[in-house]
């Protein structure tokens, strides 16, 4: 296990290296001059080139490179053009919405997925199971963000049970806080519910098929403890698989979500910062992303081992 860790370390390192060249790579290649962007296009070419001058991005290309990188090691993000503020603390401010509103939605989607997954497998080829997994089929065709505007007007507009967009902070409470998360984190978690679920029957009716569960059966285990205490646990391989990726897409694909919640998120920094090529803020936080979904991986990688041991002998 210590030789596996250290070589998956070591691939995740190298992952890293390669995707922050080639963020800063593509971002660079982007259209547009920062500079003339905040001074407006009426400003002289002599004030456009004394602020890049300022910002450095008169400097070589790959000086630039290693500079910016050189401050991810040490967690110093750079400066915002825009915002004038380190980008780390733009990182914290919005990352105390993300981080909350994907892991609401991974629990959401873990908790309707999983038992409906077992249901379907339980009953599968009968009336129960088509309907489930018809459901599903329509949670995964239904875009999120009009299944977000539908949410909106029917419990914000119409009921008025919960605000239609906006984060008052952690500061005026920890449930107006949740209160304003939780029609995004249902518009985020149905759609991958409906992903989650249809995994999860699929590798139990495989696992169901297995030579050990009849045995088990054989044996005179009730069904239901087969079901619980052997199947689901050596199904859970693909379904840890679908749930770190999840995590990954509910961290780093927000975007739309964000902006029709009006929350500020991480997403929706992204998103502003694109518009007003505020480059060190896009390559900062894509990098952060992209860190964040590589640990998530490799904590996956790790689970496998935990839940089913024959992989711990194997490496």
């Amino acid at each position: 296990m210590t030789a596996y860790l250290l070589k998956r370390l070591a691939i995740a390192a190298a992952t890293l290296a390669l995707a922050s060249m080639v963020v800063f790579a593509v971002l660079e290649i982007l259209p547009g001059d920062p500079a003339r962007l905040m001074l407006g296009m009426n400003a002289s070419a002599d004030q456009v080139e004394l602020l890049r001058n300022q910002m450095g991005l008169d400097a070589p290309l790959a000086w630039r490179y290693l500079h910016w990188a050189g401050g991810l090691l040490s967690l110093d993000f750079g400066r915002s053009y825009t915002y004038s503020v380190p980008v780390i603390d733009l990182v914290r401010e919005r990352l105390v919405v993300s981080l909350p509103l994907a892991l609401i939605a991974l629990a959401l989607s873990t908790l309707i997925a999983i038992p409906v997954g077992l249901f379907s497998a339980n009953h599968r080829g009968r009336m129960g199971d088509t309907a489930a997994m018809g459901a599903a089929q329509l949670g995964v065709a239904i875009p999120n963000f009009w299944f977000a505007l539908m949410l909106i007007y029917l419990f914000a507009v119409w009921l008025r049970l919960v605000p239609a967009g906006g984060f008052p902070g952690w500061g005026a409470g920890a449930w107006p806080a949740l209160k304003s998360l939780l029609l995004p984190a249902v518009a985020l978690a149905l759609p991958q519910a409906a992903i989650l679920a249809r995994v999860t029957r699929s590798a139990l009716i495989e696992v169901l098929n297995e030579d050990y569960i009849r045995t088990a059966r054989a044996k005179g285990l009730p069904y239901r403890a087969v079901l619980w205490r052997h199947a689901l646990r050596n199904a859970m391989i693909p379904v840890l698989t679908i749930l770190g990726l999840q995590l990954a897409f509910l961290l780093a694909g927000t975007i739309i979500i964000e902006n029709v919640f009006y929350l500020p998120g991480l997403g929706r920094l992204v998103f502003q910062a694109i518009t007003q090529r505020d480059l060190i803020v896009v390559e900062s936080v894509v990098m952060l992303l992209v860190a964040a979904v590589i640990a998530v991986n490799l904590i996956v990688d790790l689970s496998y081992a935990v839940v089913d041991p024959r992989l711990r002998s194997r490496q």
